[in-house]
This record gives C-alpha cells, structure tokens and sequence, in this order.
C-alpha cells in the first residue's frame, strides 16, 4: 500500500458513495486505475467493503454496555465467539489482556432489554463471571483513517 491508496482509502472512509471519477479527480488518477486499485485493496483485504453508518439509537438500540467475560477454565476464542456470536444484541467481542478473557460490546433497546441480553451472557456455560459498564455518553468515535499517524 502507497501514498495514493491511502489517499483513496481517506476519500472512501469520508464518503464510500464517491464515484471512482471523483476520487480520481482528488488523487490525480483516471477513473479506471482508481478502480484497479480499489479492487486490490478488496482482494488484499485492506478494504473489507462498503456500508451505510446508521445511528443505532436512530434503529431504537440506544442503550449500550461493555462487558467483561470472565469464563470457566480456558477457552479458546473461537468457542467464545460461538457462543455470544447467536446474542443478537452483542455487535462486538475481543479477546484482550488482563483478568478478564472478553470484553463484549452490547446494545439494546433500553435498560430492560440490556438486563436481559446480560442475563444470556450470564448463562452461557463457558461463563463463570462478568463485569458490566454501561455506556452514559459517547465522547469520540472515529473510522479509522490512513492519513493519521
């Protein structure tokens, strides 16, 4: 990857609706070599693919939590992932460092709705303990951006 698909990469992150043209015309390439080049970022996969950004509490899933699982023994992180990957209201896991051996990303619809979800995590097997943190505010939240170092 060069200073060209970077700058590609910025056009798409802060409108992926840009026609090759125009980000052609702010990269200084034709049409068809931004094209060229956007298809091998797909198929090296440094892009992923293209998607609308929706407000989730605009959808009615307003509410969110993090969560660290703590689970029963060791598990591996694929058996995590197969267990929490059903949890509708789970949109994001990682396996992390420290204590814990997940950390969840919940939504839901309201308090109510975030109990419940936590409920099912809390009976997963695999689950021995968790510890919840229940978002008030979203301070800073930004796609990633190849230009930033």
């Amino acid at each position: 990857m060069n200073t060209l698909d970077q700058r590609i990469i910025s056009c798409l992150v802060a409108n992926a609706r840009s026609s090759y043209a125009e980000i052609g015309k702010v990269v200084g390439l034709s049409a068809p070599a931004v094209k060229r080049r956007v298809d091998r970022l797909l198929e090296t996969g440094v892009l992923r693919g293209f998607t609308a950004v929706v407000d989730p509490e605009a959808l009615g899933w307003g509410t969110e939590a993090f969560v660290e699982v703590h689970c029963r023994g060791n598990v591996a992180p694929a058996r995590i992932r197969a267990r929490l990957e059903p949890l509708p209201e789970v949109v994001a896991a990682y396996t992390v460092s420290g204590a814990a051996d997940a950390i969840v990303h919940l939504r839901a619809a309201d308090i109510h709705h975030l109990e419940t979800a936590l409920e099912r995590v809390r009976g997963l097997e695999i689950v021995d303990r968790t510890v919840s943190t229940v978002v008030l505010s979203t301070l800073l939240e930004r796609p990633p951006n190849p230009d930033r170092t």
